[in-house]
C-alpha cells in the first residue's frame, strides 16, 4: 500500500517540478535581476546595515524590520538546511549544491521584490493587525478580477503550511533526529497505528506538538519573540561548527568543488546519461533550494508586511538577506560537508547523512558533534514550525474574510498535523512537501512578473531619494 502511495505521490512530484516550473522559477529570478540591476548584489552590503533599525514611530506595523526577518527565517532555517540539503545531493549528486546556489543568486531579487509588493500593498485592520502577502498584492496590484488568483495562492499556502514545509517534514525531522541520537537501533520500541515506532520519537513527537502549542496559541508576537532569540543563536552555533569542519578540512575543499561543478553539468554521467543527471541535480537542487529559502514561493512577504516601516523598499533589502544566510551560507555550509565526506553515497538517508558528514569531519568531537547537529536541527525546524504556523494562519485569515474563529479552529488542526507528522515515511513526507510547495509558487510567479513595473519604480524613486552615504531618504 505504501509502495503505491509513494509511487502515485512521485508521479504528481515530477509532474509539479517538471522542466516548466524550473525554468518559470530560475527565468523569473534572472528577469527581476535584470530588471532591477543586480539590485541583490550592488545593495547588500546596505541590507545588512539596515537591520540595525528598530521600529518606526509613526509606521504601521506588530513588529520590528529585524523582528520581521527573524520571523521569515524561523520558518525558512529548518530542516530545509540539515535534512533536505542531503536528500538534495542523495538524489541529484553533489551537482544538486549548484543548482541551490543558482537558484538562491537570483531568488534574492524574487525575495526582494515579493516582500515590497506585500508590504505595498497591505492592509491595516481595525484592530490595528496587519495583514499582506501575495493574496493582497494580486488583488489590489493586479486588480479584482484576478482575486480568484490571490484565492489560489491563499489556499496552496494553508496546504503548505498544513501538509508541507509547517508540519509534517520539520517535526518528522526532529524525531528523527532525535531517534538517530539517543537511540539509533530502536531497541526501545511501541506499537502504534499497526507499525512499531521508537520511544524516542514518540517521546520527542509529543514534547513538540505541546511545545508548540502554547507558543501558537499566542500569535505573531510571541512567535516573534521566540524567533528572535532562537534564530540568531542556532545559526551562530550551526555556522562555528561548520566553520570548524572546513578548515579542518580545507585540503578537501577543491576537490568538492570539483565534483559540485561536474555533478551540476552530468560530466561524470556516461555520455548517454549526461543530459538525464544534470537535469535530475537541476530538479533536486532548486526543489530542495525553494524548500529551503523560499524565494518565490510567497511565504516570507507575509512576515515581512508586518515590520513597523514606512519604505516597502527598506524592508524588502532586509528581507532579501534572508535568502543569503539560507542558502548561500547555511546549506553550503551543509553541503561541503556531506560532499567532502561522502556520506550522500553511502546509503543513509535524511538526517542520518548530514550526522555522518559532521562525525566524519570533526571526529575529534565524537559524541558532541551528532548532539550538537540534533540540537541545531530540533531548534531550527521548531521555529520553522512556529513561522509556518503564522503564514497559513494569514492565508486562512485573508480566504475566511477576517473570520477569526476559522483561523483559531486551524490553529487545532495544525497541531494535529504535528501529532501524525512523526509517523509518515520520509520520502512521503517530502514529496508532498514538494508538490505544495509548487503549486503555492505558481500564482506568486504571475505576480511578480504582472507588477514588475511596480517594484522597479519604488526601487528607483526610493535609491534616488538617498543622501550621499546614507541608507535613509532624506
Amino acid at each position: 500500500m505504501f509502495a503505491t502511495i509513494n509511487s502515485f505521490l512521485d508521479r504528481i512530484d515530477n509532474l509539479v517540478w517538471g522542466i516548466p516550473l524550473i525554468v518559470a522559477i530560475l527565468v523569473t529570478g534572472l528577469f527581476l535581476t535584470l530588471r532591477l540591476q543586480g539590485v541583490q548584489f550592488s545593495n547588500l552590503p546596505r541590507a545588512f546595515r539596515l537591520m540595525r533599525l528598530g521600529r518606526e514611530k509613526n509606521a504601521a506595523g506588530e513588529v520590528s524590520s529585524f523582528g520581521a526577518l527573524c520571523t521569515a527565517l524561523s520558518a525558512t532555517i529548518g530542516t530545509g538546511n540539515i535534512v533536505g540539503v542531503a536528500t538534495a545531493i542523495v538524489a541529484g549528486g553533489p551537482g544538486a549544491l549548484f543548482w541551490m546556489w543558482l537558484a538562491a543568486l537570483f531568488g534574492m531579487a524574487t525575495k526582494y521584490a515579493e516582500c515590497l509588493l506585500s508590504i505595498k500593498y497591505r492592509e491595516v485592520k481595525a484592530d490595528g493587525h496587519i495583514l499582506g502577502g501575495p493574496f493582497y498584492a494580486i488583488e489590489k496590484g493586479m486588480g479584482k478580477n484576478w482575486k480568484w488568483l490571490a484565492m489560489l495562492f491563499a489556499f496552496f499556502g494553508t496546504l503548505v503550511g498544513l501538509f508541507g514545509i509547517g508540519t509534517f517534514t520539520q517535526i518528522n525531522g526532529i524525531t528523527s533526529a532525535v531517534n538517530n541520537f539517543f537511540d539509533p537501533q530502536n531497541t526501545h520500541m511501541v506499537a502504534l497505528f499497526g507499525n512499531s515506532y521508537s520511544l524516542t520519537v514518540v517521546i520527542a513527537g509529543v514534547i513538540i506538538a505541546l511545545c508548540a502549542a502554547l507558543v501558537i496559541i499566542g500569535g505573531l508576537k510571541r512567535i516573534s519573540s521566540v524567533a528572535q532569540v532562537i534564530v540568531p543563536f542556532m545559526v551562530v552555533l550551526y555556522f562555528c561548527m561548520g566553520i570548524v569542519l572546513l578548515l579542518v578540512n580545507a585540503a578537501k575543499i577543491p576537490a568538492a568543488f570539483v565534483e559540485i561543478f561536474q555533478g551540476a553539468f552530468g560530466l561524470k554521467a556516461a555520455a548517454g546519461g549526461m543530459m538525464g543527471a544534470m537535469i535530475v541535480a537541476m530538479q533536486k537542487g532548486i526543489a530542495r533550494g525553494i524548500f529551503s529559502n523560499e524565494a518565490g514561493l510567497g511565504s516570507a512577504p507575509i512576515a515581512a508586511s508586518a515590520a513597523q516601516v514606512s519604505q516597502p523598499v527598506q524592508q524588502a533589502l532586509v528581507s532579501m538577506t534572508g535568502t543569503f544566510l539560507d542558502t548561500i551560507v547555511v546549506c553550503t555550509i551543509t553541503g561541503l560537508a556531506i560532499v567532502i565526506s561522502g556520506s550522500w553515497n553511502t546509503g543513509l538517508q535524511g538526517v542520518a547523512v548530514t550526522s555522518a558528514a559532521f562525525s566524519t569531519g570533526l571526529p575529534f568531537l565524537g559524541r558532541a558533534v551528532p548532539f550538537i547537529l540534533m540540537l541545531c536541527l530540533v531548534f531550527f525546524a521548531f521555529t520553522t514550525i512556529l513561522g509556518w504556523d503564522y503564514y497559513s494562519e494569514r492565508c486562512i485569515e485573508y480566504m475566511s474574510n477576517g473570520n477569526m474563529a476559522v483561523v483559531y479552529i486551524y490553529r487545532w488542526l495544525y497541531i494535529i498535523c504535528l501529532c501524525i507528522g512523526p509517523y509518515m515515511t520520509v520520502s512521503a513526507v517530502w514529496t508532498i512537501a514538494d508538490i505544495v510547495n509548487g503549486l503555492m509558487a505558481i500564482p506568486n510567479l504571475i505576480s511578480l512578473l504582472a507588477l514588475n513595473g511596480v517594484v522597479v519604480k519604488l526601487t528607483r524613486d526610493y535609491l534616488a531619494s538617498l543622501p550621499a552615504g546614507s541608507d535613509i531618504p532624506s
